[in-house]
Parts: C-alpha cells; structure tokens; sequence
C-alpha cells in the first residue's frame, strides 16, 4: 500500500474554471512550500504545460482509454515520485466520458481507479441557490465517487456566494469572485499552450494568488491526506541492456509542444538519449541523430517559420527518405507534407494538408494494418485523434493504422506517420520498436 495526499479538481462541465483553480491551487501550495505534482485527466496535453510551470515537474496525464484501467494508479504514484500532495485536474463535466462509453476515461471514473477524493469548480454566476441542485447531483450520482468540498467560481458578491452557500450541504472551501484578468485565452484546438505565451509564468503566479486568498488551502490539504492509501506501486519503463546509446531527435518549441512525459522516459529505459530541437529555429538536427519524433502541436499556426528553415526541412526529408527511423503524430505527419495551407513543409509524404472548419475529435481503437517501424498486423492500440487539418490524400501505400475499417497515415519499415496520439505507457511495445530501429541503424 501506497500513501500519497492527493484530490481531484473537478466541475459539472467544461468553461467552470477547473484550469484556473488546478493550476492555482497547484501553484498555490508549491508556494507554500510543499512538493506538488500535476495531473490531468484525459488526452489533453496542454494544461499539463500549465501544471508544469506550477509545480516545477512535468505535468501528466491518466486516461484509462489510452492506458488501461490497470495502469492508471502506478503512473499516477511515478509521477507523484517525491511529492507531498498531488492535484489532479478533470476533463469536461465529472461524469463525462468517451461517447457510448457509460463514463469511461471520464474524470469520475480516473476518480474512482485511484480513491481520490473530489473537490467540485462550480461557476455560480448565472444561478443561485439551484446550485445546491446540481452539486447534490454531483454527489449522489455515483457511489464509488467522493466529493469532499466545493468551490464557488465567479461570484458575483458576497451576497451572491452567501445565496448559493446556503443551498450546499458539503463545505464550501472557498469563494473566488469574477475577475477576467485571470482568464487563459483560447485557440481552435483549445487553451493556448504555455510555451506560447510569454507571459505564461506571470499568470501562473496570478493564479497562486488567487487561490491562496480566496481558497482554504489547509482545508484543501485535509481532503487530500484523507485519501486512502493505493494498492499499487509507481510505473517504471520496461528497460532494454543496451551497450550503445543512441540520439532520438524530438521536435520542441512553440510548434511542438504535445508529448507525453513517459515517451522520453521509455526511449532513455531503451537506450536511446532524447535531444530536443526546434524545427522553426534549429538549422539542422542534433549532432548524431539516429532516430526521429515528431509528436504533437500547432504547426499551422507557426508555418511560416517552419518554412523558412529550409537547411533543416531539406535535410529532414533527405534524412527520412533515407531510412532516419521517423515517427510522426498529428503535427508531426503536417510537418512531413509537402504543404499546409498552401505553405511549403517538409515534402517527405506526397501530400498536401489545409486547415478546415471542421474539427475531428475521436477516442478509435486502432488496429496494425502492416507489419511496420511500429506496427505488427492485426494487433490493436488505443488512441485519440484531435484536430481541424485534413490530409490528401488520408493513406498511400502502406497504411500506419486501420480505423473503423479504413486504412490511414503513411508507414513503411522505417516511417509511421498519422494523425493517431498513442500514449506509450500503455503500449510500450511501440517504444521498444522504435528503439530497436534506432539502434539497428
């Protein structure tokens, strides 16, 4: 058994204010000088970014879907390694989940894998006392989910949160009033990430600010210590006896900011040192490059300046067309095109991508269409698919994956490419692979 403090800050739905509270009380109690780790519920990899500058360690995610049910608790424990508390932010309303998934992977589903008890984000500047309804739906709804405490957002006056005080049984842990200054602007994928706005750590300490006088830290901290110990021990990635260590090239900067913390950790247990490189400034690859990532970000909105390191685009496509082990997600497969809204990339796949007023944003089981640099046929992994590009065409030759029946994204024995997020916790099989290509080169 484990013990480790810990809450969930969660909401009834998407826009209360869970990432201006998680982020402050995260911040907040870092201040106070204890160690704190963040957490996120779900694919989402740019609050982690904000978790991040709060709490001095990289942020994580835990998403049942991308890395089973099992394994939910022990990355939860790994990423808590050192720490006093932890916070775990939800994703959209507590009980919302995959669609047609009965609350899968939803924030009181993580809630329940881990005994974590819930503190409620309730904005309360369109109601009053109907409040007390939805919290006490909140609370009865599922038995195996604990919520502790709530905390009023957006309060109008004191008048008001007195009001809607009046209406909750549970403790009200504090009351926050309307204040735009601390809003965290918005993109077409969602928050802005924190690598992108340079004021990014002012708002952070803003947010610490807020929390610590308007929230009852100490009262926060007691729900935490009273969560139950884990039956589990912390995840590790699986390590490989590798004799040589070999360089994997990782995209970073403002347009690459989308990658899991335990990517970087699985390749450094298989031998493989991570050096980061920014393909809008960087005029060629690290020194000694032997294998390629490309995760996820926002290509399109820096296209221009990717564009414009043509030393680093052309010796990318003459590096991955020679058999560089390369892989790509979502920006990364953008990247590789010959264009994105018009603008030259990479030209490594004979395709073109263009932002579309459309957005996909699906939760797929895929399925190995081929036996490739990451994929054996037949054998199935989870993912997640988030964005407003189009791609064409969607596959040529070899697909990188089947999804709902149809081949997608580009793959050989050296190349996987597409739009498919995997986190590599929960299939390391896919790290171990890319590894082997990387030292086999």
């Amino acid at each position: 058994m484990t013990e480790l403090p810990r809450v969930v800050v969660a909401a009834p739905a998407t826009g209360q204010g869970k990432t201006t509270v998680a982020t402050g009380l995260m911040a907040a109690l870092a201040a106070a000088g204890h160690a704190v780790s963040g957490h996120k519920v779900g694919p989402d990899y740019i609050d982690p970014g904000y978790h991040a500058l709060a709490c001095g360690r990289p942020g994580r995610n835990l998403d049942p879907h991308l890395v089973g049910e099992s394994l939910v608790a022990p990355l939860l424990l790994h990423g808590a390694r050192g720490t006093d508390v932890s916070v775990i932010e939800g994703v959209m309303g507590l009980y919302d989940g995959r669609i047609g998934g009965d609350g899968f992977s939803s924030t009181a589903h993580v809630a329940a894998l881990t005994r974590t008890p819930v503190v409620l984000v309730v904005d309360i500047s369109r109601s009053s006392r109907s409040i007390g309804a939805v919290v006490h739906g909140m609370v009865t709804w599922d038995p195996s989910v604990t919520v502790a405490g709530v905390i009023l957002n957006q309060a109008g006056s004191a008048r008001h949160a007195d009001e809607v005080r009046s209406s909750i049984t549970l403790p009200v842990l504090g009351v926050i009033p309307r204040d735009a200054s601390i809003a965290t602007p918005s993109r077409h994928l969602g928050l802005v990430t924190a690598a992108e706005r340079g004021e990014s750590a002012a708002v952070v300490e803003r947010l610490a600010e807020v929390v610590t006088e308007h929230v009852d830290l100490d009262a926060v901290l007691a729900i935490a210590r009273s969560a139950a110990p884990l039956d589990a021990e912390p995840w590790a990635p699986p390590a490989t006896s590798s004799v040589s260590r070999k360089r994997v090239a990782v995209a970073a900067g403002r347009a690459f900011t989308f990658q899991y913390a335990e990517t970087a950790e699985l390749l450094a247990a298989h031998g493989c040192d991570v050096v980061p490189f920014d393909p809008a400034t960087d005029a060629a690859l690290p020194d000694g490059t032997a294998g390629l990532y490309l995760g996820g970000g926002f290509p399109e909105v820096h296209a221009a300046d990717l564009a414009a390191n043509t030393p680093l685009l052309a010796e990318i496509r003459e590096a991955v067309r020679d058999g560089l082990p390369t892989v790509a997600e979502c920006a990364g497969l953008l990247y590789l095109c010959r264009s994105l809204d018009g603008v030259p990339m990479a030209g490594v796949l004979d395709a073109d991508a263009v932002m579309t007023g459309r957005l996909t944003l699906r939760y797929p089981v895929a399925t190995g269409a081929a036996d490739t640099l990451l994929t054996r046929v037949g054998e199935q992994v989870t993912g997640h698919e988030f964005h407003r590009t189009t791609v064409t065409p969607a596959v040529a030759g070899t697909p990188a994956w089947s999804v709902e029946g149809e081949g997608v994204g580009f793959a050989s024995e050296t190349l996987h490419a597409s739009y498919l997020h995997t986190h590599w916790a929960g299939h390391p099989q896919l790290a171990a692979r890319f590894a082997e290509a990387v030292h086999r080169g």
